[in-house]
């Protein structure tokens, strides 16, 4: 495989499961030294480490929750000091709490806008010192074609997607004179665990109204990420990729 990420030093938050693994598992794959989260099962990242550290980079696992500053602040510190620099960050950590606006408690409000969208402020913050040191860094954030759209029954996570669209501009344009660069991903429906467990005639339905008659995978989103933390894409930022097939013309 290319080693299109030779010498970067990645984090990628949220990476137990589902993208965030995918992502993890190309950067390692491609050459990238990886420094990824997760917040529930300790034995779980600690395989994970294992398999990425077998394509031969360097590789650790860090226990931290996103949405807590201090936390993530800390996260930070952690991984310029074990892996000396930090030139990717993949603002991946995401949670869903739907329900129709008139049932949904103040608390679903919170918790998703916390996770979903303070968690890229938490991140992108703390990521900065080293960055505008190096002047350079990629900074991808995970948004949805449900940002740019809305969807019923998903007030709370369409809002913290659209946030995310409108932080990453913004981060593009402050940051883009130290050469840094800050791009996100826009997945429509991806196919992974949380959706197995759907009615199967139901997802049927939703490949028929994609162009490309069919549901996106992990590692479709994980090559576009590994893109917008490459070099290949210098001259990019400020933007938001659609990876969904066509759903969202």
């Amino acid at each position: 495989m290319n080693q299109t990420l030779a010498g970067k030093v990645a984090l990628v938050t949220g990476a137990s499961k589902g993208i965030g693994r995918a992502i993890a598992t190309l950067f390692a794959q491609q050459g990238a030294q990886v420094a990824f989260t997760y917040l529930s099962s300790v034995e779980k990242g600690q395989a994970l480490e294992a398999e990425l550290a077998a394509h031969g980079g360097k590789v650790k696992g860090y226990r931290s929750d996103a949405s807590d500053y201090a936390q993530a602040e800390k996260l930070v510190d952690d991984v310029v000091k074990e892996f000396g620099k930090l030139d990717v960050v993949v603002n991946n950590a995401g949670i869903t709490q739907d329900g129709l606006l008139m049932r949904m408690s103040e608390e679903q409000w919170d918790n998703v806008l916390k996770v979903n969208l303070k968690s890229v402020f938490n991140l992108t913050k703390a990521a900065t010192k080293p960055m505008m040191r190096a002047k350079a860094g990629s900074i991808i954030n995970m948004t949805s074609v449900v940002g740019l759209k809305g969807n019923a029954g998903q007030a709370n996570y369409a809002a913290s997607k659209a946030g995310i669209i409108g932080f990453t501009k913004s981060v593009a344009l402050e940051l883009g004179s130290r050469n840094i660069r800050c791009n996100a991903i826009a997945p429509g429906f991806i196919e992974t665990e949380m959706t197995d467990a759907l009615d199967p005639k139901q997802v049927d339905e939703w490949r028929k109204a994609i162009p490309l008659k069919r549901g996106g995978s992990p590692e479709d989103i994980a090559k576009a990420t590994a893109f917008l933390a490459s070099d290949d894409s210098s001259y990019i930022t400020g933007q938001v990729l659609q990876v969904d097939g066509g759903m969202l013309t």
